[in-house]
């Protein structure tokens, strides 16, 4: 069972983990998709936020000896604001590898 990936150098804890291989519809080449979902308290908000801005990471799970450059192709979450101190949101993240 996965328990954490890492986005850069940035480990995220997760409560729920999927990877499956999908084709890039350009390309036709076959691609590693992620998918994670995790709490984040009012006390990390911030930084979980500022990392995903950036889009596009090195994506890496290291209970599944998977890396590859992944962005972000679907993001929600159960809060727009996590600055209330004690808040807890749940967030969904899906990532797919980019071909250069």
């Amino acid at each position: 069972m996965v328990k954490q990936i890492r986005l850069d150098e940035e480990k995220i804890n997760v409560n729920n983990f999927r990877s499956e291989e999908m084709y890039d519809k350009k390309s036709g080449k076959k691609i590693k998709k992620v998918i994670a979902d995790f709490k984040v308290s009012n006390e990390d908000y911030h930084r979980v936020t500022t990392l995903l801005y950036r889009m596009t990471f090195t994506v890496r799970v290291l209970e599944r000896e998977l890396e590859f450059k992944g962005t972000i192709s679907n993001y929600s979450t159960s809060f727009t604001n996590l600055y209330k101190e004690g808040a807890v949101g749940d967030f969904h993240l899906e990532l797919i590898e980019v071909i250069d």
